[in-house]
């Protein structure tokens, strides 16, 4: 297998040779560059690309394990992990593709606008980050029997995926896509509810003030920000229900009716 190299391999001055190579691989893992899944260069192949010893190379790929964003397999070698879905958060984000083909419902998604642009101050402030950042603005449309159900507003950090500034969405839809490429360490979920006005009333196809429900969903990897999203729900025939269990604390079940 051939070592393919994030352009990182540069040692950090001040920096160890384990924490150069750790930060090698997940810089790879991050850009894309190594996709879910994807076995990942061998322990001999780390050996000779940084001149060190298994023991080096052991250790770090042991610590990307714990952490979860490797896989080890005895004798089959080492793995991208796939994005972790955490049953302990609040609630999972939906995957409207995955959903609707499983019931065998027609789904499209509509990509209304996509386009790199600098993090206004309003959302770098609730962010706690520092206005101009640049992100992608993602605005896309899930369409479910011919009815719109989900509207969503969507910055992702070209900082931190720089594999998305290439990426169009015309296969799958903004949410999925991350989902099958970026790992996340925290993410924090918040509802609310808002009144349609005229331009949110249009694309949902509902009358002018009606009610909605707004599910925030941002992540971060290791302090990091990745994304925000608002997932703008009609209010009229959705709800949203987490069931937990109290001994293991793991989602049970997750429902959100369509209309």
């Amino acid at each position: 297998m051939t070592v393919r190299e994030s352009g990182n391999a540069t040692r950090v001055e001040g920096s160890s040779l384990s924490e150069t190579i750790r930060r090698d691989v997940e810089a790879n893992i991050m850009s894309g560059l190594w996709a879910p899944g994807e076995r990942i260069p061998s322990e001999q192949e780390f050996m000779a690309q940084y001149h060190c010893s298994r023991m080096t190379v052991n250790r770090v790929l042991s610590r990307l394990s714990e952490r979860g964003l490797i896989l080890r397999r005895r004798k089959a070698g080492s793995f991208v992990a796939p994005p972790r879905q955490d049953s302990a958060m609040f609630l999972e984000i939906r995957d409207f593709a995955r959903e609707a083909a499983g019931q065998g419902r027609p789904y499209r998604h509509e990509i209304l606008l996509r386009r790199i642009e600098k993090l206004s101050e309003v959302r770098a402030l609730s962010l706690r980050l520092v206005p101009g950042l640049p992100v992608l603005r993602v605005l896309c449309l899930h369409v479910l029997d011919d009815q719109p159900q989900a509207y969503e507003d969507r910055v992702i950090s070209l900082e931190k995926v720089k594999a998305v500034r290439e990426e169009t969405f015309e296969a799958v839809p903004p949410g999925t896509w991350l989902l099958g490429h970026v790992p996340w360490t925290e993410a924090r979920h918040t509802i609310r509810a808002i009144n349609a006005d005229a331009t949110l009333a249009g694309i949902l196809g509902i009358p002018e003030r009606d009610a909605c429900l707004v599910l925030n969903r941002r992540t971060w990897h290791q302090a990091e920000f990745v994304t925000d999203v608002d997932i703008t729900y009609p209010g009229e025939g959705h709800e949203l229900t987490g069931q937990f269990s109290s001994t293991t604390g793991q989602v049970v079940s997750l429902d959100v009716p369509h209309r």
